[in-house]
């Protein structure tokens, strides 16, 4: 079943099942994998667009309760119902957070580096959970590494994407990224997803409320976790990170950039392959240039030692 659209029946029964008039339904801003709902101003529905989605939300199912016990801030799953028996496809009710995204909050920059060290340190939190830390979760995906980013650069070039000069430059940034790279990479509960449109704030303050759209969730290097925010709030976010994680001692500062600026170069350069815009899409890296231009920009405005030592 692709493109499912819940009937307006179907959300009047879910609401009304839970205590609230479909006159208090409104539409949200969607996510790539759900419609969203705003049930009364406590509820948040979600339902899948299609059913290669399911799975998603049955992941977020588990690992939310997960990541709560473990004292990361996301909203509380109120219900998760796979019956189909309301709708064509299972639906999840969490509690609504306060506030909106950050994608919309229009924040100065100031207050959206508040934002970012926030959610630095609920991910310093979230990154406490391996494998063996939470057995309830074997079912969650493990991610693969992706390979070597070296042998893209090399099919960039073959195919015509990129010139000689430019392969070698690549090549050669990536070897010296590489020697900051662990040996052993720890596997760890990561949200695959921390974006500004998943980072909730407060309207009165420049607070985070709540991370939310947990589908992504898997266990892998946590430096992965950092390459789906815009790279101008990774310097906040890693100092969050650093006072969560009791890390940043000066043999270390340097090492988290690296892996990071490894991840972002790497998928901005993937994205050369499949150079197809996707109009609509509320995630920054949706446009084909967005990653490429964001680590222009980047390092255009003069960032904060370790960064340009790292070019």
């Amino acid at each position: 079943m692709d493109d499912y659209e819940p009937s307006r029946e179907t959300l009047a029964a879910i609401a009304t099942r839970h205590g609230v008039d479909i006159g208090e339904v409104r539409v949200a801003p969607p996510g790539g994998a759900n419609h969203v709902f705003h049930l009364g101003d406590d509820l948040v529905l979600r339902i899948p667009r299609a059913e290669r989605f399911v799975a998603d939300l049955v992941k977020e199912a588990m690992v939310i309760p997960a990541v709560r016990r473990a004292g990361v801030r996301t909203p509380d799953v109120v219900t998760f119902d796979d019956t189909r028996s309301m709708a064509d496809m299972p639906y999840m009710l969490l509690v609504r957070a306060p506030g909106t995204d950050l994608a919309q909050a229009r924040l100065p920059r100031a207050e959206v580096d508040a934002v970012f060290q926030q959610a630095g340190r609920e991910l310093a939190t979230l990154h406490r959970l391996s494998a063996s830390a939470a057995p309830g979760l074997s079912a969650v995906p493990e991610d693969d590494g992706g390979g070597d980013p070296r042998a893209l650069v090399d099919r960039l070039f073959v195919n015509g994407w990129i010139d000689i000069e430019a392969s070698r430059w690549l090549t050669d940034w990536f070897d010296r990224l590489s020697a900051y790279l662990p040996t052993d990479k720890p596997l760890v509960l990561v949200h695959g997803d921390i974006a500004p449109q998943n980072l909730l704030v407060s309207r009165s303050a420049p607070a985070l409320t709540g991370i939310v759209d947990w589908g992504d969730a898997q266990w892998a290097d946590p430096a992965i976790e950092f390459a789906k925010t815009p790279l101008t709030g990774i310097p906040a976010m890693l100092e969050g990170y650093r006072q969560g994680s009791g890390e940043g001692t000066p043999a270390e500062v340097g090492s988290w950039e690296a892996r990071v600026l490894w991840f972002h170069l790497t998928w901005a350069l993937g994205r050369l392959v499949h150079p197809v815009p996707t109009p609509g899409e509320r995630h920054w890296t949706a446009p084909p240039s967005s990653r490429l231009l964001g680590l222009l920009r980047f390092f255009a405005s003069t960032p904060p030692e370790p960064w340009t030592n790292l070019v």
